[in-house]
């Protein structure tokens, strides 16, 4: 998780694609950069093995666009493949 969100304030498509699992990776075009976010830090709240391949994480991501600040908080999903942690997709807490 903390890699795949560096990846996103460096703009490291390449990354959270390769880091996303194939059956449900975005094409790239899908998966566009804003300069425009500038972010502020990530606070995992919670890790949570759901069995030997697969696990959530918790957290909330803070993030500033245009001098207003915002928070991401999701619960992500992940599966072991090939002894990676890969993203498949996640919900979106309202805050």
């Amino acid at each position: 998780m903390r890699s795949r969100y560096t990846a996103y304030t460096l703009g490291r498509t390449d990354y959270l694609l390769a880091t996303w699992q194939a059956a449900h990776r975005p094409a790239p075009q899908d998966l566009g950069h804003d300069p425009s976010v500038k972010w502020l830090g990530l606070q995992v709240k919670a890790f949570r093995p759901v069995d030997a391949h697969h696990a959530t994480v918790e957290f909330v991501a803070r993030y500033k666009i245009g001098g207003r600040a915002h928070r991401l908080h999701e619960t992500s999903r992940f599966v072991l493949e090939d002894g990676r942690w890969l993203y498949t997709d996640g919900d979106i807490h309202s805050n």
